[in-house]
């Protein structure tokens, strides 16, 4: 018998192994015109994602630590803000699926564009920029006690500490007469001290750390009811050159507490961008 069958003179060989040029195109012009346009936008959404990854690291050049400033941010909109912190997420939840890491993403219509503000993102220029960006930081002198119109969160109980003395003197010189500032933090200040003076007090500014501050919205002593803005204060760096976005149990502290109900409800209620990334 020869090498070709008796019907079509094909060689077996070729028939079984045919894995030439000409046989892939074969293949490719086999393929249905739906199969082939999925392929097509499966490749072009790749080609978008790795361009989208690429505008989320931050430049070296860009941690500036004698200001002890991340200057990245200052050009980031809220959909680059939304997909940096976003990715931040989805590196520290790799043991994470899919859908349990999109419940943890931050919607870019929740977080307002500064990019408008070119000052350096320090803490001598915080009252200057809130002045700039919010629109109601006068105190309200019928709003309950233990409500803030604005809450600051940040890295650290110091960080915190360095903040709270720059609201104070820095908003009397922006036209804030008088503006209550709370310290919120777990450094040297206990839980029960900070829930009996806010069921005490009325507050106009809330600075504190993540964990403190969701502890005092379970306790029900620092409330949303006058809430207008978060500010969160990812520009800061510390000596080691790491921001708040930069430790894993911070950062997913940082996200637990800007995914409450409390401030996803009011965003939508008040026009969804209720998040201030300075």
């Amino acid at each position: 018998m020869s090498d070709s069958d008796s019907d079509g003179g094909v060689p077996l060989i070729e028939a079984e192994f045919d894995t030439t040029a000409s046989s892939k195109k074969r293949k490719r012009e086999a393929e249905p015109e739906a199969t082939k346009d999925s392929k097509k936008a499966a490749k072009k959404l790749k080609r978008k994602e790795k361009k989208k990854h690429k505008a989320k690291e931050i430049d070296e050049d860009d941690l500036d630590q004698e200001l002890g400033v991340n200057h990245s941010f200052e050009r980031m909109d809220g959909q680059l803000v939304a997909d940096y912190v976003n990715a931040r997420t989805r590196l520290y939840g790799k043991e994470l699926s899919s859908v349990e890491l999109e419940d943890k993403f931050i919607p870019a219509r929740t977080i307002r564009d500064s990019t408008s503000w070119s000052k350096p993102r320090t803490s001598d220029n915080l009252s200057a920029f809130l002045k700039t960006q919010c629109s109601t930081l006068n105190p309200t002198p019928k709003k309950p006690v233990g409500a803030p119109h604005t809450v600051v969160v940040t890295a650290s109980g110091i960080r915190a500490a360095d903040v709270c003395r720059s609201l104070k003197s820095g908003l009397p010189k922006e036209g804030i007469k008088d503006p209550n500032v709370a310290k919120l933090f777990a450094k040297h200040m206990k839980l029960a001290e900070q829930v009996a003076h806010l069921k005490k007090n009325k507050i106009d500014f809330a600075v504190g750390t993540p964990d403190r501050l969701a502890a005092l919205l379970e306790e029900k002593a620092l409330s949303t009811a006058n809430l207008k803005q978060v500010v969160i204060d990812v520009s800061y760096i510390d000596q080691k050159k790491r921001g708040i976005l930069d430790m894993k149990e911070l950062h997913d502290s940082l996200i637990k507490f800007l995914l409450r109900k409390n401030f996803l409800g009011e965003a939508k209620e008040r026009g969804d961008d209720m998040f201030l990334f300075y």
